[in-house]
């Protein structure tokens, strides 16, 4: 398998800036088909990805008791405005607040058989591809069936 990344990669990414709104990303992912998108400076450098998984990290059981908890001690034993109440439960987090920032990279020069590795490895579904510390593309894990399928003797 002679392929490389920048053979396999997807070219045509979407990505999201920092100061994007987790409900204009989630609309992103949905329109697209796709589970994660990369986050990028203004200057198209790679700053982080953000996931289907990120995106529910506000909504988790542990920070929802956290807020509650927070509710009753700033009530103090009063009622809240329910204009208060409404403003506190609407998500106001961006792609830069839960981005996953420790990211894994491939050049476009890598192997599939190295993208697989770091893919399998880190336990991640996809490895943004860079050059400069800019994306150029992205390497999922379904790029990779793909070519082994091409190669798959008919």
């Amino acid at each position: 398998m002679a392929d490389s990344a920048a053979t396999i990669m997807t070219r045509n990414v979407i990505s999201v800036g920092p100061d994007a709104p987790v409900v204009a990303v989630a609309a992103l992912l949905v329109k697209h088909g796709i589970s994660a998108v990369p986050v990028v400076d203004k200057s198209g450098k790679l700053c982080g990805m953000i996931s289907e998984g990120d995106l529910m990290k506000p909504f988790g059981v542990k920070v929802q008791a956290r807020r509650e908890w927070w509710l009753e001690m700033l009530a103090e034993g009063e009622r809240l405005a329910p204009e208060f109440l409404a403003y506190i439960s609407e998500d106001h987090h961006t792609a830069g607040n839960l981005m996953t920032r420790d990211l894994v990279t491939v050049t476009e020069s890598a192997t599939v058989p190295e993208v697989a590795d770091l893919l399998i490895k880190n336990r991640i579904k996809r490895v943004p591809v860079v050059r400069d510390g800019a994306v150029v593309g992205i390497v999922s894990r379904a790029d990779i069936v793909r070519t082994l399928a091409r190669s798959a003797p008919t």
